[in-house]
């Protein structure tokens, strides 16, 4: 499997950054994703993301850490942190970065430790891929918690990429949720294989949750359909 990003983020770290990412999806055009931009710093983050971090506290563990914004901020702030991601290429370059625990592993694969907070940002609730697997995945994260631990995931809801009537419905698919997206990323001459990608609105959030026996509570709403959940038992 191509690792699309791996392969980005180690060129960007190692100072051979010449193009960005191009990703494509089956409700939009080809967009650039700039590789710069998974390289910010607190101060370039969403108000999302630093509530997130502002509320994580004591073992934390960040899952698709990426380049390690988010875990390398909290590991600074003297947080015991755990970083997992799915693509070889970007648990080097947090290795490379400093992150102490970084570990090349899907989420699922995680077992026999537990968690004060897991966080899932950069639209988090993609890992979930599509609206049935979800009940799985959080009934995993559920034993990845400790007693009074919480889940500090966003999402978007992308009712706004959609046409709507003259009184305001959304013409949406009726063969699929719609907000189950498929990608495709694009770097120098290498493509992913199709992959899928949630993004959830609040109120089927907080339904999938409850049936979980999980809570669900939003704590921040970004600028741009975006918003950040709490989750606990």
């Amino acid at each position: 499997m191509t690792d699309i990003i791996g392969e980005a983020l180690l060129d960007y770290q190692n100072g051979n950054y010449s193009e960005d990412i191009l990703t494509e999806t089956n409700i939009s055009e080809e967009d650039v994703l700039p590789i710069p931009y998974l390289f910010r710093d607190y101060s370039e983050m969403s108000s999302t993301e630093t509530k997130a971090l502002e509320l994580s506290k004591g073992k934390v563990l960040n899952v698709g850490c990426g380049a390690g914004i988010h875990a390398l901020y909290l590991q600074e702030k003297g947080l015991d942190i755990m970083a997992i991601d799915s693509s070889k290429g970007a648990i080097e370059v947090c290795k490379l970065r400093g992150l102490n625990n970084a570990v090349h592993l899907d989420l699922l694969e995680l077992k026999g430790e537990t968690f004060d907070t897991i966080l899932l940002l950069s639209n988090g609730t993609g890992i979930f891929q599509e609206i049935e697997q979800i009940d799985q995945y959080l009934q995993h994260l559920k034993t990845l918690l400790k007693p009074n631990g919480q889940i500090l995931i966003d999402s978007s809801d992308l009712q706004y990429m959609y046409d709507s009537t003259e009184e305001g419905a959304i013409l949406v698919p009726s063969n699929r949720y719609y907000g189950e997206l498929e990608f495709i990323m694009k770097y120098k001459n290498n493509s992913s294989a199709p992959f899928k990608w949630l993004y959830l609105d609040e109120t089927i959030f907080e339904n999938a949750t409850a049936n979980c026996g999980l809570k669900f509570k939003v704590i921040e709403r970004g600028e741009n359909f975006d918003y950040l959940a709490k989750i606990y038992i």
